[in-house]
């Protein structure tokens, strides 16, 4: 078994959340981590430099076939840096590419999967990708949808919202763990308890507390605006918005509401998603 574990989500679904938790959790600190200080604690499998090495050329001039080819030998790197279990985020699906799957198998020991609520995912993407509302729903059902090479991140392949879902929610892993985004708000001590018997079941209460206080989006929201965020698109304003459920019902006319449960009825189904009514 490997030492990689998956932080994995569809875009803006609570990864960076999850990140923030456990790098409060490991760093145990009297004050929150600040947000340029999380890739000390989490991997990303996007990160370019990577690709950039082992093709030998810039990693904004790859395409996805050549991504794709590189993939499994970047988490072979990752894993290979790290003597212990080490967090990965990724937005890729648990899928397979040109018959291989996406994350290579032999350097995985467990995944935490993030689902969000597709109704808010479309509101909170939107801004963050520089989409309209009725594109950003088009967004979620293309089977093709990803992300292009950036200076930042590598592209990913996003696939639609539910063959994503579907994909790590139907994963076998031995140790696999699908969180709803809105229990980790509505209940936050049950939900991060979870994670932390999964990944650090020797932590006391007071620790955990602590790690979910300086993890807060309240406090993600305020460091963001003292100090920044590199990971905030260039075609939003800031990148901890709101962050709380329901954010759809303000935003979203009925005939947008119903092509997003049109679209994914059978995945919004499984994880109690779909509105009175629809």
């Amino acid at each position: 078994m490997g030492n990689i574990v998956w932080l994995a989500s569809y875009p803006k679904s609570g990864n960076t959340w999850l990140r923030a938790f456990l790098a409060n959790l490991i760093a145990n600190r009297a004050e929150p981590v600040p947000l340029a200080e999380l890739r000390n604690y989490c991997d990303d499998e996007s990160f370019p430099e990577r690709y950039a090495e082992l093709a030998g050329k810039p990693a904004a001039t790859l395409d996805f076939a050549a991504v794709s080819g590189l993939r499994h030998q970047v988490h072979a790197q990752i894993a290979a840096t790290h003597a212990r279990s080490v967090f990965v985020k990724t937005h890729n699906p648990a899928l397979y590419s040109e018959g291989d799957p996406i994350h290579n198998p032999t350097v995985t020991a467990a995944a935490i999967y993030v689902v969000r609520n597709p109704l808010d995912v479309v509101v909170s993407m939107a801004p963050h990708f520089g989409l309209s509302l009725d594109e950003a729903i088009d967004f979620l059902g293309h089977e093709q949808a990803g992300s292009p090479n950036e200076n930042l991140f590598i592209g990913q392949w996003l696939g639609s919202w539910s063959a994503h879902v579907a994909g790590w929610a139907d994963q076998t892993f031995h140790r696999a763990l699908v969180l709803r985004y809105e229990d980790l708000l509505e209940k936050p001590a049950k939900t991060f308890g979870k994670v932390v018997k999964l990944v650090a079941p020797t932590a006391d209460a007071q620790r955990v507390a602590r790690a979910r206080n300086h993890a807060s989006f309240r406090t993600l929201a305020q460091m963001e605006s003292r100090d920044g965020f590199i990971e905030r698109s260039d075609k939003a304003e800031r990148f901890f918005r709101s962050g709380r459920a329901g954010a759809w019902r303000e935003a979203l006319t009925k005939d947008q509401v119903q092509r997003v449960v049109d679209r994914h009825r059978v995945q919004m189904t499984r994880f109690h998603y779909i509105p009175g009514g629809y």
